[in-house]
């Protein structure tokens, strides 16, 4: 498994190269009996190599850029780069003019010496936890491969890349879960960070209030590495398990399990009991209260419905059970809105003051493993009834416009189960503190 941390010992050592990397990626990515194709929309073969040789140059005259310089990253379809068309997963924006600018994201990551190796797929226009594109293909979940289980979304290329071994990070967005579900659901790392943290301009926007930029990665401390880059804050304390006191919400957020997250999850508890963190289950009745927070598509419904008005006249090119969420926002009203806005900062006062006295905030990222893509697409209630059951948990975060990092809880070979840690507005380095002190405690995967 591929860590910064671990890489980054390799290059300054001269046991491999960026450039050793890069072809590593790039063969992932066209071994044929793999996912890179449906995985990627658009590989920078050419690009990333070049990228890679500059990175080996500059070390080899004692230059390092940041601690992920030279390795290689993918990107989420929604980000703008330099020159090329940002389709967001969809079809509709083939003809668009390039990008003129990169995201600032996507600058960001390029300053500190990333190798950026190609776009990733996605639910097209991000609007969708099960991970399904029609326009681009769905790729398969590492987990049951032979079956065919869903990659969860909106992420879904970002996670599958990721979890085969085709990039070091993939950059993702995050709605309603878009990072942390395709993350927990292929058993990679990811994190959500506060929504003001990282810039949002030059992604294709699902939510002006909700969206979020972040990264998937193999561990906690690889997301908190790519978070420093796309934050600009740096501060990581080392934590120990000892004495960590996490908030366990009694609530709806950890009941309806499927077995092997209940298992798995309290399996993780236990561990983390026995190494000493303080568990601590407490009553959190806001959580159950999400037919209020979204109802009608909520905030993302409203706002989506306003940034795809321009295309309205193209809805019937879209994926037809995107095209219907867009259209959901229609009859929610100003006052309506408003309402919502209200309703949020009050669910925002009362889950700040429960959790104040505990260093995170700890559930199950999905309440369920991974459904097959057949099932997940059997109808549009099969689909709805998936969508909402896997971003069930990870919602509530977004709607308290604060952080979460999931990390993998399972055994190793079995169902891919997430554990998140989850805290309120920019407390994000110290729960990526946490989440690792988490991670450490954790048998491996």
């Amino acid at each position: 498994m591929w860590t910064v941390a671990q890489l980054a010992a390799g290059l300054a050592a001269g046991r491999t190269s960026s450039r050793e990397l890069v072809e590593q990626a790039l063969a992932r990515i066209a071994d044929p009996a793999g996912e890179g194709a449906r995985a990627f929309l658009k590989v920078h073969a050419d690009a990333a190599r070049a990228e890679a040789d500059h990175a080996d140059r500059l070390r080899k005259a004692g230059v390092r850029r940041s601690p992920v310089d030279g390795l290689p990253v993918s990107l989420k379809d929604l980000f703008d780069v330099a020159g090329e068309v940002t389709r967001a997963g969809s079809r509709i924006f083939d003809k668009n003019p390039p990008a003129k600018a990169d995201a600032p994201a996507v600058a960001r990551l390029r300053a500190a010496g990333a190798v950026l190796i190609g776009r990733t797929n996605m639910v097209e226009f991000a609007f969708g936890g099960v991970g399904t594109n029609p326009h681009f293909g769905t790729p398969k979940n590492p987990w049951d491969r032979k079956t065919g289980r869903v990659p969860g979304g909106s992420s879904s290329g970002g996670a599958v890349a990721q979890a085969d071994g085709m990039c070091v990070m993939a950059l993702g967005s995050d709605t309603r879960g878009s990072i942390r579900q395709p993350a927990a659901l292929c058993g990679v790392a990811g994190f959500k960070p506060t929504a003001r943290r990282v810039p949002r301009e030059g992604a294709f926007p699902l939510s002006f209030t909700l969206d979020s930029v972040g990264p998937l990665a193999n561990s906690v401390e690889c997301c908190a590495a790519y978070d420093a880059v796309l934050s600009g804050e740096t501060d990581f304390a080392q934590l120990g398990i000892k004495g960590l006191r996490l908030m366990l919400p009694r609530s709806s957020a950890i009941e309806d399990l499927d077995q092997e997250v209940e298992r798995s999850f309290d399996a993780a508890l236990g561990q983390l009991a026995k190494a000493g963190a303080l568990v601590t289950e407490l009553k959190v009745p806001a959580f159950d209260r999400q037919d209020q927070y979204f109802k009608g598509g909520g905030l993302a419904g409203a706002e989506a419905c306003y940034i795809h008005r321009p295309y309205q006249d193209r809805l019937g090119e879209y994926d037809p059970r995107v095209g219907k969420r867009v259209l959901f926002g229609k009859d929610i009203l100003a006052a309506d809105y408003v309402a919502i806005l209200e309703l949020r900062a009050a669910y925002m006062r009362e889950v700040e003051a429960l959790a104040a006295p505990y260093d995170a905030i700890v559930m199950p990222t999905c309440p369920c493993v991974a459904p097959t893509i057949a099932e997940a697409t059997a109808s549009d209630e099969d689909y709805f009834r998936w969508n909402f059951r896997i971003m069930r948990n990870t919602g509530l975060i977004n709607f308290l416009d604060g952080c979460a990092a999931t990390l993998p809880c399972h055994a190793r070979g079995g169902a891919p189960v997430g554990f998140m840690v989850c805290g309120t507005a920019m407390s994000d380095r110290r729960i990526l503190a946490v989440a690792a002190a988490i991670e450490r405690a954790l048998p491996r995967a």
